[in-house]
C-alpha cells in the first residue's frame, strides 16, 4: 500500500508531469497503453512490498494541473481532393508538389508533367471526374484514400475505375506516394495505354446545285520549266494546258516570257484532278518542259471557287498538336483553317471513334478498355452558284476590291468575291506547287488571303446618301419636294469651303456645270454633295445630332451581320462630335467604316421593302444517308427605320440613278441598252491614300417567279469614281446572273476579260515574278 501511495504521489508532484497526448483516431490505443503501464507498475509494487519499503515522500499541499498538448493530423482525403482537383484543371505542376520526397526522387517535375500530358493526349482526354469513397489512417505517418475516377475520352466515352492512393506524412503534411495506378488500376507494373483512332473521311463542300467545291481527290500538280519547252511543241502544249487549267493562252505566254530564256526555273501552273490529266497523259509525257506531280489530298476545284468563303484545310501546327490529339485527331490530319472548313470542322470531320488498350512493358496487349466506332461526316451545301461565282470572280479580277451578291428577299449569298484571290490548294504540303504558291500568296502586298467582302473596311462615300436621305425624311425636316441650289461649292460653315464633284470634273474637262436647283430625290440622283452636306449640317444644328447615325445603325451599319462560316468586321459609324463631322458623315466620309457585305445587306433591305436579312452561305447540311440535318431558313436582323412612303421615295430616286428622262443620273450611261429593272447608287469614297475607292450598290426588281431578285455591292479600291469602275462591274454581274454571260464590254476591255492597252489605272494584269526552282520531288 505504501508503494501504491508513493507512485500516486510521484505522478502528482511538481517535478514530474504526466504528459497526455491525445491524437485524433488514437484515443483508445493510448488509454490501453496507460492501463498496461499502470498494471506493470502496480505489479512491481506488489512484488517488492515484502522485500523492502520505499522511503516515504513528503506530501504536497497543492497539485499542479496536468499539462495536455493536442496535435491534429490533417485529413488525408483533403490532400487527395486537392491532387484530383489539380488533375481536373490540368495543373500538373501543383500535382507534382504534393508528392512524397521519395516519389520526387523517382521522377522529375518535367518528366511528371510530360507523363500526364502524354496520357491526356493518348486517351484524347476531354475531362476528369472523381468521387472520394473513403479514407483510412493506418498510423500517424501513413494513410490510404479510396476514390472513383472517370476519364472522359473524346473518342471512347467514359472510363470509370475505383483505385487507391497511398499517402505518407512529411513535416506534418500528407504527401502522395505516386504511381500510375492513380490514373487507372490497370496501369500497374509499367503497363501503359494506347489508343487506336478511327477517323472518318472528311465531308465535302458543294454549291447549292451539288457541284463540288472541295473534296478528297487524286490530283496532279502541273508546272513547266519554260527553258525546256521546244518551240515546235508550244502550240500543242498550250492547247492542252488551256483546256486542262482553264487559263488563257495569252496569260500562259505572259507568264512564260517572264522567265529568263533557257532557265531551268520551275513555273507552277495549277492543280487538276488526275482523271482529267489521264485523258492527255501520254501526250503531255511526250512534251518537253512539262512537269506532272500526282498527290492525294483535299482538293479545291478550279483553283479555288470562293476560297474566302470555302476556306482551306492545313496541317495541325506544332503548338496545337496536343489540343487536337485530345479532341481525337491524329497528328497527321488536316484541319479547317479558315472559312467554312474551319466553321464546319465538327460537321465535316464526323464523329471520331477509337479503341483504348492496355499494353504491358513488353509491348503485349493485355486488355481493351473501351471501343467506339466512328460516325460518318456530313457535307455542307452552300448557297453559292459555282458557275456564277466563277464569273463574279472574273468580273473583278485584276483589281483590288470585292463583290457581294445577295438574294434580295432572303439573304442568301449567291456570290462573294474578294480580289486578288488565291489558290487554297497551296496549303497542301504534298502539292509540289505548294512552296512557290505560298510564297506568292504571303509576299503579295495586296494580301490576297484577306476577305475584302467581309473584312475590308471602307468609307461608303456617296452610297451613304441613301441613309442620309432616309434620316432627312424621317425627321420631318425634309420632304420629297424640298429643294436646294446645288453649286460648285459649299460654304455654310464659316471658314470652310467644300467642292462638289462637278467642280472637280470641271477642272478636268472644262465643261461640267453645277447641278443647279434640285429636289431631294434629284439630289440623290445627281449625287449633289452640297445638298447632302447641307442636310447633315442643318439636322445637327436643329438638334437632330444623331439622326443620321441612328438611321445608319437601323440599316445594320456599325455591327456584324451575323453571317456564319466567314469572319467579318463590324465597322463603325460614330456619332458626329462637331458640325464638320456631321457634314462629312452625310456623304459617307469621316470616321465611318463599312464592309461590302453590310452595304449589300442594307441595299437589299431598301429593295425588298425594309427587311434587313442576315446574310447566309449555308443552304443545307446533309448526312451520308441523305438526311438533311439543317436547311436554309431566312433570318431577319431587323427593319429599316423608314416608313413605306419614305422608302418608296428613296427607291424611285435610286431608279433615277440608272434611268432618267435626260442624261442626269450619275450612272445612266453605264446601263444603256440593259433591259432589266435596276435601282442603284454610285459612290466615290476618299480613301486617305491614293485615288478614291469606287462604289456601286443596287438591286433588281424583275419579280420573276423562277429567278429571284438580287442585291449587289461592288467596291474597287483606289481607282477613281464609282460610275467609271464600280458601275460597269455591277452591270457585268447582273448580266451574268440573268443572262449567264457578259453583255457589254468594260470601258477598259478590248474583248471580254482582255484588257485594252494601255491598262487602266488601278487595274493590275497579273504577271508572276520568276521563282527559284524547287528541290527535286522525293
Amino acid at each position: 500500500m505504501n508503494c501504491i501511495n508513493s507512485i500516486i504521489h510521484l505522478m502528482m508532484s511538481r517535478t514530474i508531469r504526466c504528459c497526455v497526448v491525445l491524437v485524433e483516431g488514437f484515443n483508445k490505443s493510448c488509454i490501453g497503453w496507460l492501463v498496461m503501464f499502470f498494471g506493470l507498475l502496480l505489479a512491481g509494487c506488489v512484488r517488492s512490498s515484502s522485500e523492502s519499503s520505499l522511503p516515504t515522500l513528503p506530501a504536497t499541499t497543492t497539485l499542479a494541473p496536468a499539462g495536455i498538448r493536442v496535435t491534429k493530423v490533417p485529413q488525408p482525403d483533403a490532400t487527395a481532393r486537392r491532387f484530383l482537383e489539380a488533375w481536373k484543371e490540368d495543373d500538373y505542376v501543383s500535382m507534382y508538389q504534393m508528392l512524397t520526397s521519395l516519389s520526387k526522387d523517382a521522377i522529375s517535375e518535367e518528366e511528371f508533367v510530360q507523363h500526364y500530358r502524354g496520357i491526356a493526349s493518348e486517351v484524347a482526354l476531354a475531362g476528369v471526374d472523381y468521387t472520394i469513397l473513403s479514407s483510412l489512417v493506418s498510423s500517424p505517418q501513413s494513410a490510404q484514400v479510396s476514390y472513383r475516377v472517370t476519364l472522359r475520352s473524346s473518342l471512347v466515352g467514359e472510363i470509370t475505375r475505383d483505385t487507391l492512393m497511398n499517402l505518407s506524412r512529411e513535416n506534418g503534411e500528407w504527401r502522395i506516394q505516386w504511381n500510375d495506378t492513380l490514373v487507372l488500376p490497370e496501369l500497374v507494373g509499367g503497363n501503359y495505354l494506347v489508343m487506336e483512332r478511327y477517323v472518318p473521311s472528311r465531308g465535302n463542300i458543294y454549291d447549292r446545285k451539288g457541284s463540288a467545291l472541295a473534296a478528297q481527290s487524286e490530283v496532279t500538280a502541273i508546272g513547266l520549266v519554260p527553258g525546256q519547252v521546244l518551240p515546235e511543241q508550244t502550240e500543242q502544249l498550250f492547247s492542252i494546258l488551256v483546256s486542262l487549267l482553264g487559263i488563257r493562252a495569252e496569260d500562259l505566254q505572259a507568264r512564260m516570257t517572264a522567265y529568263p530564256p533557257g532557265s531551268d526555273w520551275y513555273l507552277p501552273l495549277g492543280e487538276v484532278p488526275s482523271a482529267e490529266v489521264g485523258r492527255y497523259y501520254e501526250t503531255l509525257a511526250s512534251l518537253s518542259g512539262v512537269q506532272l506531280y500526282p498527290y492525294k489530298a483535299r482538293y479545291y476545284f478550279e483553283g479555288g471557287v470562293a476560297p474566302h468563303v470555302v476556306g482551306y484545310v492545313g496541317t495541325i501546327q506544332a503548338e496545337k498538336i496536343e489540343e487536337y490529339l485530345r479532341k481525337g485527331y491524329r497528328r497527321d490530319e488536316r484541319v479547317g483553317q479558315t472559312g467554312l472548313e474551319k466553321w464546319g470542322e465538327a460537321i465535316l470531320s464526323g464523329r471520331r471513334g477509337g479503341a483504348l488498350y492496355v499494353i504491358d512493358e513488353q509491348g503485349q496487349l493485355l486488355t481493351r478498355l473501351a471501343e467506339v466506332p466512328a460516325e460518318p461526316a456530313q457535307s455542307i451545301y452552300t448557297t453559292l452558284d459555282k458557275e456564277f461565282q466563277i464569273g463574279v470572280q472574273r468580273a473583278i479580277s485584276g483589281f483590288r476590291g470585292a463583290i457581294v451578291v445577295l438574294e434580295r428577299d432572303t439573304g442568301r449569298v449567291l456570290a462573294m468575291a474578294s480580289s486578288p484571290t488565291f489558290d487554297p490548294n497551296a496549303f497542301e504540303p504534298s502539292n509540289y506547287n505548294s512552296y512557290t504558291l505560298l510564297n506568292q500568296i504571303f509576299s503579295d502586298p495586296n494580301r490576297p488571303y484577306l476577305n475584302r467582302a467581309t473584312q475590308g473596311l471602307y468609307p461608303l462615300g456617296s452610297t451613304f446618301k441613301i441613309i442620309t436621305m432616309a434620316a432627312a425624311l424621317e425627321t420631318g425636316q425634309y420632304s420629297a419636294e424640298s429643294t436646294y441650289n446645288c453649286g460648285y461649292f459649299f460654304e455654310e460653315i464659316p471658314g470652310v469651303r467644300l467642292n462638289d464633284w462637278t467642280y472637280e470634273r470641271f477642272l478636268r474637262d472644262g465643261k461640267t456645270q453645277p447641278s443647279g436647283l434640285l429636289t431631294l430625290p434629284e439630289g440623290l440622283i445627281r449625287s449633289c454633295n452640297p445638298f447632302f452636306w447641307h442636310i447633315g449640317l442643318s439636322l445637327y444644328r436643329a438638334g437632330y445630332t444623331t439622326a443620321v447615325t441612328d438611321m445608319a445603325r437601323s440599316f445594320g451599319l456599325g455591327r456584324a451581320t451575323g453571317i456564319e462560316g466567314v469572319d467579318e468586321e463590324s465597322g463603325q459609324v460614330p456619332p458626329p462630335a462637331s458640325e464638320i463631322d456631321a457634314t462629312n458623315q452625310a456623304i459617307g466620309q469621316g470616321n465611318m467604316l463599312v464592309t461590302p457585305l453590310q452595304a449589300a445587306a442594307f441595299v437589299a433591305a431598301v429593295g425588298n421593302g425594309g427587311t434587313l436579312y442576315q446574310p447566309q452561305v449555308i443552304e443545307k447540311i446533309v448526312a451520308l444517308d441523305g438526311t438533311e440535318t439543317r436547311t436554309f431558313t431566312p433570318k431577319v436582323n431587323g427593319q429599316l427605320a423608314v416608313t413605306p412612303e419614305n422608302l418608296k421615295i428613296i427607291q424611285e430616286a435610286m431608279r433615277g440613278v440608272i434611268v432618267s428622262t435626260r442624261p442626269f443620273g450619275t450612272a445612266w450611261h453605264r446601263f444603256t441598252g440593259l433591259d432589266l429593272n435596276i435601282a442603284g447608287k454610285t459612290g466615290t469614297a476618299e480613301s486617305g491614300s491614293g485615288k478614291p475607292h469606287a462604289w456601286f450598290v443596287g438591286y433588281t426588281f424583275e419579280n420573276r417567279p423562277n429567278k429571284p431578285d438580287i442585291a449587289v455591292a461592288v467596291v474597287v479600291e483606289n481607282v477613281g469614281e464609282g460610275s467609271e469602275y464600280a458601275a460597269p462591274i455591277f452591270r457585268r454581274v447582273v448580266e451574268l446572273y440573268f443572262y449567264g454571260q457578259p453583255g457589254k464590254l468594260y470601258p477598259w476591255e478590248s474583248t471580254y476579260y482582255i484588257t485594252s492597252t494601255p491598262t487602266p489605272e488601278g487595274f493590275e494584269t497579273p504577271t508572276p515574278e520568276p521563282t527559284l526552282p524547287q528541290p527535286p520531288s522525293p
